[in-house]
């Protein structure tokens, strides 16, 4: 069963972590660490269909939810994802509820959807090993839409209502420029319009998640409601642990135990 979906229903708050740098190696480093999902990026990040299969691959070992986000509701790119292997996706700008009702359609096979049709090809179905693979892979497809305009927050509740939407991700930094204050998320305003659209989601029946902009930040999510946070990035953990190493060794207060982490 897909991984982030047993979580919703289970009621358990999944934590994951955004993918940027587009390797399988520190794709792998990640899985290591034992977040429930590894979300990755094609929308802002340098990821081809080449290199979102080596890091399928090489997170496959690892008991998590591989998500990847393309960088637009394509028909034909949410057809390429899923035959590569992915069961988790995260559309980015999702207005509206006939716009979700064109991403279901484009996760199934006819005569439910539009979804282009491949077995024994697609890495996906085990390269036609699994028999029941045409007639059963949509109950292991997750589709999550983000949030992240004005008009999203209109049609919260139109868009939570489509069968075959799983759950509802707000993008904080979208949506507060949306909203007149691009790179001012944490502003009052962005942060309100936020709290309220994550419990109108919940009111929905539908998962909520988010990325949150740090740990507290996080708990918070979490305490609130949230069924599955994003707690950081790939690039963030290099680049904070990078400066913060430097800085520990140039400080006259460094120790031997900081330049050991």
């Amino acid at each position: 069963m897909n991984i982030l979906k047993k979580a919703f229903a289970d009621g358990r708050p999944a934590l994951g972590l955004w993918q940027a740098l587009a390797t399988p190696y520190t794709a792998e480093i990640c899985a290591h660490a034992g977040f429930d999902w590894l979300m990755f990026d094609g929308e802002h990040a340098p990821n081809t269909l080449q290199t979102l299969l080596g890091q399928l691959q090489a997170v496959a070992p690892f008991s998590l939810e591989p998500v990847a986000r393309p960088p637009i509701g394509d028909p034909v790119l949410i057809k390429q994802y899923l035959d590569i292997g992915f069961r988790s996706l995260l559309i980015p700008m999702v207005d509206s509820a006939d716009q979700a009702q064109r991403l279901v359609a484009a996760t199934r096979f006819p005569p439910a959807g539009i979804r282009g049709v491949a077995s024994a090809t697609s890495r996906a179905s085990g390269f036609g090993s699994r028999p029941d693979y045409l007639a059963r892979t949509h109950e292991d497809i997750c589709l999550i839409v983000q949030i992240e305009s004005r008009a999203a927050l209109e049609n919260i509740e139109a868009i939570a209502a489509v069968p075959g939407v799983d759950a509802l991700f707000i993008g904080p930094a979208d949506l507060a420029g949306s909203l007149g204050y691009l790179g001012r998320s944490g502003d009052p305003v962005v942060q309100d319009a936020i709290a309220k659209a994550l419990g109108r989601i919940r009111a929905a029946n539908k998962p909520a998640g988010i990325f949150a902009v740090d740990v507290a930040d996080a708990r918070a999510r979490i305490d609130a409601g949230a069924a599955f946070v994003s707690i950081g990035t790939d690039i963030g953990l290099l680049s904070n642990g990078a400066r913060a190493l430097l800085n520990a060794c140039r400080s006259p207060q460094g120790s031997s135990s900081s330049l050991a982490q």
